[in-house]
């Protein structure tokens, strides 16, 4: 196998992959330049759910005429595929419809193809899946050397996904952070300011007792103040929803379902989400501080936590509102700025309620956040 085709291939892969391109729209190619290398007809990326099976998420060639198409298949913990992946160990057979190993988890979709080879997909600390390639039935089956080769692309092309990952996670959190602080900005400063200047213009009416025209052209003034605080409001709300295009009235529940799904992208896996109570009639002001303090503890687990597991709680009872998001992770780290927890703080304390962390290194990290309802 030419050497140059080979490393073309994998330099193609990782430029794509460190461009920004979604790395689920880089399997589609990686798959392709597997097929071109090893000779093959049809050529598969898998990716490993959490219970071990594998799931078909790209594929490239002929696909059996009398089969389904194979993305989406679903493949078993126990076939050969998931084997490679978990162990790291590539897998060959000259015809997987016969040989024992592979013939109980062959899909319908694939049984016009004889000769196989799989390799993992990805790192030895971030292990995607495994890659697939097959030939249709009779034909020659894969060389040593073609399998040598068909793994080391694969993990090649698995690392730049994995950086590709790491990538627009690192974008995601900045975007995160810079909307955050552009809504708190106006919050705190914009929207104080403005109705500061609608009670200096009030007092001024009151103490020139204007009449007629001036009167009107002041009142008009202030109701245009009023408009644009609650534009500001509207904008800071659309800030701070996970969704830019979600509406600006969001429900609280459907912000924190939300959240998670944000946080869950960048974490690799999504947080637990356990909500008890009624959240309609919350304040608005009160939702848009427990959506900005959800955002801030969560950005704080994704940016030091290293965690496994989180779980996001949200209480309401007749008396106060109730957040909590809790860790398994290293605990907060000596050195690391407090200044997104003092954000925390100060947004229960302005809102009359409270902000209590825990964090050591064996239990991980837990915040609670509750405001006064009423």
């Amino acid at each position: 196998m030419d050497p140059a085709r080979v490393l073309a291939a994998s330099t193609e892969i990782t430029s794509a992959a460190l461009a920004g391109d979604d790395p689920d729209a880089v399997l589609p190619l990686v798959v392709r330049r597997a097929v071109e290398l090893a000779e093959a007809d049809l050529g598969l990326a898998m990716i490993t759910a959490d219970d071990g099976t594998l799931t078909v998420e790209a594929s490239s060639g002929d696909v059996d005429p009398v089969g389904a198409d194979p993305v989406g298949v679903v493949l078993s913990s126990r076939s050969s595929a998931a084997r490679a992946a978990r162990t790291g160990v590539p897998v060959v057979a000259e015809d997987f419809t016969t040989d024992p190993r592979t013939a109980p988890f062959v899909p319908k979709a694939l049984r016009g193809y004889g000769p196989f080879a799989v390799a993992p997909f990805g790192t030895r600390e971030r292990r995607l899946g495994a890659l697939a390639v097959y030939r249709r039935r009779g034909s020659a089956p894969f060389r040593p050397d073609t399998v040598e080769v068909l793994a080391a692309f694969a993990a090649q092309a698995g690392l730049a996904v994995v950086l590709a990952e790491g990538s627009t996670a690192r974008q995601r959190v900045a975007v995160y952070q810079e909307r955050e602080r552009i809504a708190r900005d106006l919050h705190d400063v914009v929207i104080q300011r403005l109705y500061a200047t609608g009670v200096q213009l009030d007092l001024l009416d009151r103490r020139l007792k204007l009449e007629g025209r001036e009167a009107r052209r002041l009142a008009e003034a202030v109701d245009q103040l009023d408009q644009t605080i609650a534009e500001v409001r509207a904008t800071v709300r659309a800030l701070r929803s996970a969704d830019p295009g979600a509406p600006t009235d969001t429900d609280l529940v459907d912000s924190v379902h939300a959240e998670a799904r944000t946080a869950g992208e960048l974490l690799g896996f999504k947080p637990e989400v356990d909500i008890s109570g009624q959240f309609l009639d919350v304040p608005a002001e009160l939702a848009d501080h427990a959506r900005a303090a959800l955002r801030e503890a969560l950005s704080n687990v994704v940016r030091h936590s290293g965690a496994h597991r989180v779980r996001i709680g949200l209480e309401r009872d007749a008396d106060r509102l109730v957040l909590q998001v809790a860790d398994d992770g290293c605990g907060i780290p000596r050195g690391v700025a407090k200044r997104g927890l003092r954000h925390l703080e100060e947004r229960a304390l302005a809102a009359g309620g409270g902000c209590e962390i825990t964090s050591s290194p064996r239990t991980g990290t837990t915040v609670t956040w509750h405001v006064p309802l009423g």
